[in-house]
């Protein structure tokens, strides 16, 4: 009984998979992108001299070194949430 309601056809499942396989690639390519074009954190701040509050500071959330990193949250979970799918399209039985 389970069988059958897990079953999918075989068109389905490689359609499936390839989408999940295409964007799997896109997001780690993004994410690889993305993270070697982020400054480190440090910025030249050393834990013994403190960390000066400024301008820049304050609207922090506003500047594109937060975008990047939103962004690569994002392509992170998409990128985990294709592996997860594959996974599961590749228990269901008699779909390979």
């Amino acid at each position: 009984m389970l069988n059958n309601i897990l079953a999918i056809s075989n068109e389905l499942y490689i359609t499936l998979s390839i989408i999940c396989v295409i964007l799997s690639v896109i997001s780690a390519v993004f994410v690889i992108i993305v993270v070697i074009m982020q400054p480190g954190n440090s910025d030249g701040i050393g834990a013994i001299g403190g960390h000066s509050e400024t301008f820049y500071g304050k609207n922090k959330s506003k500047t594109l070194e937060s975008k990047m990193k939103k962004l690569t949250v994002i392509a992170i979970c998409v990128l985990f949430v294709c592996m997860i799918t594959f996974y599961i399209l590749y228990l269901i039985p008699g779909a390979k």
